[in-house]
């Protein structure tokens, strides 16, 4: 892994990334940060998100319409995906299935995520103001 120079672009990316549970776009970031760092580009952007997915300082919880959903936790965890309003929810509580992974013949896996897909509670009951809870 190599060492990165530091900068106030990616102190920043990475800062704005860990201060949200959720689950921002590159794009989400970019607008976030935009009107403090003026010289600031989308691709300045993906960039450092893919270079600290590769450092696994962060994660990803998969590709939600078209556009990858970034995640503050680097470690294997389940996610929920709201299939309406496209909202993604940590699901702490639920353990990745390891003895799937047990299974799998054809090769090595070193990770399993487990992602569940439907309508979220915000989206069901929209003057409650619920949260996913298990």
């Amino acid at each position: 892994m190599a060492i990165q120079k530091k900068s106030r672009k990616r102190d920043a990316i990475l800062a704005c990334v860990c201060s949200t549970d959720t689950h921002p776009t590159a794009e989400w970031v970019y607008t976030q940060l935009k009107p403090d760092i003026p010289d600031l580009s989308l691709g300045t952007v993906y960039r450092n998100l893919a270079m600290f997915r590769r450092e696994g300082i962060i994660g990803s919880a998969g590709v939600v319409n078209g556009l990858e959903r970034y995640d503050r936790n680097p470690l294997p965890h389940a996610h929920f995906v709201c299939t309406q309003c496209s909202a993604v929810y940590d699901l702490p509580d639920i353990e990745p299935p390891v003895e799937l992974m047990r299974r799998v013949t054809c090769g090595c896996p070193s990770t399993c995520e487990l992602m569940f897909t439907g309508v979220c509670n915000d989206c069901i009951f929209p003057d409650a103001g619920s949260k996913i809870t298990i």
